[in-house]
Formats: structure tokens, sequence, C-alpha cells
């Protein structure tokens, strides 16, 4: 019998995450047309953005000094080379000659991150839970912010996912031990 949504720690909810995003690109990979593939797509990216935004406000600064910090640079970066990707997916269209392979590079992607994070006993949800993370806590947090995270990407379709570890990004905020901030906006433009 599958566990409520309700009643997962925070690493049953990613986990559950992963799951799903999987599902999606297997569903992506057997899709017949163009329109299927679109809306597959589109689906794929928003799971990911918010799934990213679970793990990257939430649980990797719950970590930060916990476990080792490599890992969690590690995921960030992960996270990054994704979102380059997913930016350009939701940009284009199936009529691109590359944009089924984009998703197919991705579902790559995004198997070796899940692989390592979910490793026994090295991966971060299982040096997590060793640490003794309130799991039920961050895992309260998690359905609060996926609400939000969700309606603040569908209100803004095609909104770029913002990197966090490439030259140029605001690297601290990979680095912190507490949620992560927006930066102000300013004249319409986000600040940097």
């Amino acid at each position: 019998m599958a566990q409520a949504y309700d009643d997962m720690d925070a690493i049953a909810l990613l986990k559950a995450d992963h799951r799903l995003i999987e599902d999606l690109f297997e569903q992506f990979e057997k899709a017949s047309g163009k329109a299927e593939q679109k809306r597959l797509a589109e689906k794929l990216v928003l799971e990911l953005k918010v799934h990213t935004v679970l793990e990257e406000e939430i649980l990797y600064p719950a970590c930060r000094g916990e476990i080792d910090d490599h890992k969690l640079d590690e995921g960030y970066v992960e996270h990054d080379a994704t979102k380059v990707l997913m930016n350009d997916i939701e940009a284009g269209g199936p009529d691109e000659h590359f944009y089924a392979t984009k998703v197919h590079v991705l579902s790559e992607m995004m198997e070796h991150h899940f692989e390592e994070e979910e490793a026994a006993k090295k991966g971060i949800f299982s040096l997590a839970r060793h640490a003794g993370l309130d799991m039920k806590d961050l895992a309260d947090q998690m359905r609060l912010r996926r609400e939000t995270a969700m309606a603040e990407f569908k209100a803004h379709p095609g909104r770029p996912s913002e990197t966090r570890t490439f030259v140029g990004d605001n690297v601290d905020s990979a680095l912190v031990d507490e949620p992560f901030e927006e930066p102000p906006v300013r004249g319409g433009v986000e600040a940097r």
C-alpha cells in the first residue's frame, strides 16, 4: 500500500518526486505526437523546477554543516547543469531538431542525480537521515513550499530557472544553511 503524501517524511516525499519525474520521462519517450511531447516536456520541466526548489531551499540548507559539503556542492552544480537544459527545452519545441534529444539527455542527467541522492549509506538522503535531521518538519516545509513554488511557476510560465554555481551567479546562495531568499527586484529587473 502506497504511503499517503501527507504522511511522507522529507526523504519519502523527494523519492516520490523522483519516481513521478522518471515516469514523465518514460511517457515522453513513448509519446507519439508533437503536441503530446510538448505537453509532457512542459509538465516535466514544471515538476523538476518545483523539485529543485524543495531541495535547494529546504533540504540542502538543512544538510549544510551536517553532512559532507562536497555532496551538497555537487548537488547544486548538477541542478544548475539541468536548469540550463530545462530552460532550453522550455523555450523550444518539438519542431526543433534536437528537442527530443535534449529531453533524453536531461533524463540521463536526472537518473544520475537521483541515483547519487538515493545511494545507500553515501547518498545525500541517507546521510541526512543519519545526521538526525527532523524529516517530518522538513516534509511539512516542503509541502508548503511545493504549493507556493507550483503557483509561482504556473503564474510565470517560461520564466527561466536561475543557476547558483556558475560564473556570475550569486554562489553564496548555494552555501547557506538557511532558506534561500530571492534577490530584490529593482526597476522590474532582478538584482544579481
